[in-house]
């Protein structure tokens, strides 16, 4: 495995000039390469677009919706259960069963998708998921002699998400890079 250091660009101008820079200090221009990063959700890993199969912050969102379509349901039942008692204390003929029926069916569908809805949101996670935003990123396979070089010198020239991978560097290419592991920021 080889030592990658690598900050992220808005232009491809400003990393080749960054790219300049390095090789005036030292840095082989095969160890230097350039590319583009995709915003994060359109790196196309799936068929139908995207890049994982579940958001992150979803995977229990289904548990959590089951729980809520049963206690919602038993809540929706019970309210059903009062408005038609209510119902008939209220009018003077007692109504036909069939409305009966109706108001506890609808009163228990509501119920049942209310805690379906409250039961699934429960369950997601508001945690911030570190990604790689887009931008053109600009990598050096580096030594112990010169990390701190190139580190310095992508940071003084504007490189944000300064990062450190391993991985595997051949012909000029980070070949194994992957855009859906997020960044390892170097330490200062």
């Amino acid at each position: 495995m080889s030592t990658i250091i690598a900050g992220r660009f808005e232009t491809f101008a400003h990393a080749e000039t960054t790219a300049t820079r390095l090789m005036a200090k030292g840095v082989r221009q095969d160890d230097l390469t350039m590319f583009y990063v995709n915003p994060p959700g359109q790196h196309g890993t799936y068929p139908i677009g995207g890049d994982e199969a579940v958001d992150p912050g979803a995977k229990h969102a289904g548990r959590g919706a089951g729980r809520g379509v049963l206690m919602g349901a038993a809540l929706g039942a019970g309210v059903g259960i009062c408005l038609a008692a209510a119902l008939r204390a209220w009018y003077a003929a007692p109504p036909q069963p069939w409305v009966l029926i109706l108001v506890l069916v609808c009163a228990t569908g509501v119920g049942a998708y209310a805690g379906s809805l409250m039961g699934a949101l429960s369950q997601t996670s508001g945690r911030n998921v570190r990604v790689r935003h887009a931008g053109v990123l600009l990598a050096a396979h580096v030594s112990s002699d010169n990390t701190s070089l190139v580190a310095n010198e992508l940071r003084q020239n504007g490189a944000q998400d300064v990062e450190r991978a391993d991985g595997q560097w051949r012909d000029g290419n980070w070949e194994d890079f992957d855009p859906l592991v997020p960044p390892v920021p170097v330490g200062r």
